[in-house]
């Protein structure tokens, strides 16, 4: 469990590093400023018209008596919206990734120079679109399995008690290892670290990934909280990876996860 606290330090630590470099973390704002400005869109756009669309969708509740119709489509409307809100969370990180590739990349590279002993980065070797390519597919991969224990665990949130005080917990752990991979594959991808490896080798230091990713998830459900979290954690997921690959850092207070964290 030691880990946990460990995994925290290093979303700190990345927080840190961008606000000590200002430059890098200016240009990280901008992709997540983009998607929120789109997500933010999608959520008004369904906030307004999500009772129109529910009632073209259920025809079939015309012919109920009152007040039936108005309780069941005003029930699927706030199960649509919540879904929507759920979706928003698992996707927004994958999404900013996506937008911000280059942004990202280049901060990742940045960090490992920063923190590297010999001062170098790991370098993919591949073309900007064979990298976005990759991203794209590897994101798409990681939010249809978000997408499977999201679908599980609204289900289970309808179980009395549980539903309302361990499932939305075990929520904020899923989500939090699903962010933290999506964060962790900027610095992975450049390592040639595939999609299988990354989430093997995080399954292995579930605690580490979990001390990470679930404060960031309970921070990423306001998103204008998350965009300006966003450059912070991209950093700290950077200097993660290294540990979890073994690799030697230097400076960038990197004593004090080697003294915590078991080795990999």
């Amino acid at each position: 469990m030691r880990d946990l606290g460990v995994g925290f330090r290093y979303l700190m630590r990345g927080q840190k590093w961008v606000g000590r470099h200002g430059k890098q973390f200016g240009f990280g704002l901008l992709p997540g400023l983009i998607t929120l400005v789109l997500y933010a869109a999608a959520l008004i756009a369904l906030a307004l018209w999500g009772t129109d669309f529910v009632t073209w969708a259920t025809p079939f509740a015309d012919d109920w008596s009152t007040p039936w119709p108005g309780l069941f489509r005003g029930f699927l409307t706030a199960v649509l919206f919540a879904l929507a809100l759920l979706l928003s969370v698992l996707t927004f990180t994958a999404t900013t990734l996506l937008i911000g590739q280059p942004f990202y990349e280049s901060l990742s590279e940045t960090v490992d120079r920063d923190v590297s002993p010999d001062g170098t980065a790991p370098e993919s070797g591949l073309p900007l679109l064979r990298e976005l390519w990759i991203s794209a597919r590897d994101s798409l991969r990681i939010v249809a399995r978000a997408l499977v224990w999201a679908v599980l665990l609204f289900a289970l949130g309808f179980i009395p008690v549980a539903g309302q005080t361990v499932v939305p917990v075990i929520g904020f752990f899923v989500t939090g290892f699903f962010l933290t991979e999506e964060l962790a594959a900027v610095a992975l991808q450049r390592r040639g670290v595939e999609l299988r490896e990354r989430l093997a080798l995080l399954r292995s230091r579930r605690t580490l990934v979990w001390g990470f990713g679930t404060p960031l998830a309970v921070a990423f459900l306001i998103p204008f909280v998350a965009v300006f979290l966003m450059p912070g954690a991209v950093a700290g997921a950077t200097l993660m990876a290294r540990d979890l690959l073994g690799e030697e850092t230097a400076g960038d207070g990197s004593e004090e996860p080697e003294q915590d964290s078991v080795a990999s």
